[in-house]
């Protein structure tokens, strides 16, 4: 996790104080948009690079959404502001899809419909959290849960998952992590980063432990359709009643329909957090925009054939990116179950040279990768998994080919 910076830049004290918070000064940026960011720059600037950065489809959003959209923009009622909480046709199409999808009973009241995901994930964290209030953190991790989490005055535990087992979290690592003031766990299944999906079994042993024990599960379920090989995931408050009312549910359209521009999500949970959040949302945001949510709407209640489609892209790509890398001296990579990411294993590389330069760390390769090839990768520093590499695979077939190629070629140079 980021440290405050104990000094402010020249420049940025006035009379002795600071002009930026510590509390932001502390805040580590998105890896992630930084990577992508990147990319696009250079392309912009004319360079040939291949961008396995950012997590977000490479196809159109489906086209009965973008015309729910259109017809959107012409209706007056859109043109102003709505129940900060979200319109009501919209949050009864979250609690109906939910029922549909994860066989979890909910009331439209109990949605919230927010900024995207990642919104979700911040007002959740700052219902529920305390200073000093500790969040269990599977690791690796996406990068957004720590950071909310501390900006919500909480402290993010990290619990190691391990690629032999292909990242399964378990009840003793969570168990070794557990203190009494531990509040909320994580639990993320299909996984950003490693692709990892949860059996049944596993996730009520999970669910059974946070109950016992009192826990909180913020449940992060932006990839439920992305699964693959035959598996599926287990939504765990639907599958573990006994946490009883002590669960969080985040999810929205960005994966499931490629629609990551679009920025709509939503927060899930019991009737006095739900509302403590909406509050919370009145102050900040107010309604997410209405053309938006009616595009979601659409998304929500039309059928998953476009879904099924994509899905079946991204598990030919899957298996594509995963035989090739482990074709690569040096390089070791789990197979992914779910979502759209390989997290290969580059730590046989490090302490060596690549291209005449020396790399001791993930981060070193992330840099030569982009410099020398091209390829633009996120480095597992940004995770919590030093050694690794994060690679999406929602990019089309001949660029992710090419871009392999082209760290296949480059990581050939080890000496």
């Amino acid at each position: 996790m980021a440290s405050p910076m104990e000094t402010a830049p020249a420049g940025q004290q006035t009379s002795g104080a600071r002009r930026v918070s510590a509390r932001l000064a502390g805040l580590a940026p998105s890896a992630t948009l930084a990577v992508d960011a990147r990319a696009k720059a250079l392309k912009a600037a004319g360079e040939d690079v291949i961008g396995f950065g950012a997590g977000e489809p490479d196809f159109p959003t489906p086209e009965p959404i973008v015309e729910a959209a259109a017809a959107a923009c012409r209706d007056p009622r859109n043109h102003r502001y709505t129940p900060a909480a979200g319109l009501p046709e919209l949050r009864e199409a979250v609690a109906a899809k939910t029922a549909r999808d994860s066989g979890l009973a909910v009331e439209p009241s109990q949605v919230l419909v927010t900024n995207g995901g990642k919104h979700a994930i911040y007002n959740a964290f700052q219902a529920l959290l305390d200073p000093g209030d500790e969040v269990l953190v599977p690791a690796p991790y996406w990068t957004t849960y720590p950071e909310s989490a501390t900006l919500a005055g909480g402290v993010p535990v990290a619990v190691p998952t391990d690629e032999r087992t292909g990242f399964h979290l378990t009840v003793d690592a969570l168990e070794a992590a557990r203190t009494p003031a531990t509040k909320v766990l994580v639990f993320v299944s299909p996984s950003n980063p490693t692709g990892a999906v949860l059996d049944r079994h596993e996730v009520e042993a999970i669910g059974r432990w946070a109950a016992a024990h009192g826990i909180w599960v913020l449940a992060d379920e932006i990839y439920e359709h992305l699964v693959y090989g035959g598996r599926r995931a287990h939504p765990l408050p639907a599958t573990v009643p006994d946490i009883g009312d002590r669960w969080v549910v985040v999810n929205g359209v960005a994966k499931t329909y490629a629609m990551t521009g679009w920025r709509v999500g939503w927060m899930i949970g019991p009737s006095d957090l739900i509302s403590a959040a909406a509050n919370l949302q009145s102050q900040a945001t107010s309604n997410v925009a209405n053309v938006s949510q009616r595009a979601a709407i659409a998304a929500l209640t039309g059928d998953l054939s476009a879904v099924a489609s994509m899905r079946d892209a991204f598990d030919r790509r899957r298996r594509t990116i995963h035989q090739m890398l482990n074709d690569i001296e040096g390089v070791v990579c789990p197979e992914p179950e779910g979502a759209f990411y390989a997290f290969p294993s580059v730590r046989q590389l490090l302490g060596r040279r690549l291209a005449g330069e020396q790399v001791d760390t993930s981060a070193d390769i992330a840099e030569l990768a982009i410099e020398e090839a091209k390829v633009a990768v996120v480095p597992g520093e940004a995770f919590g998994a030093p050694g690794y590499l994060r690679l999406s695979y929602a990019l089309g077939d001949d660029d992710l080919a090419e871009g392999v190629r082209r760290l296949a070629r480059l990581f050939a140079t080890a000496d």
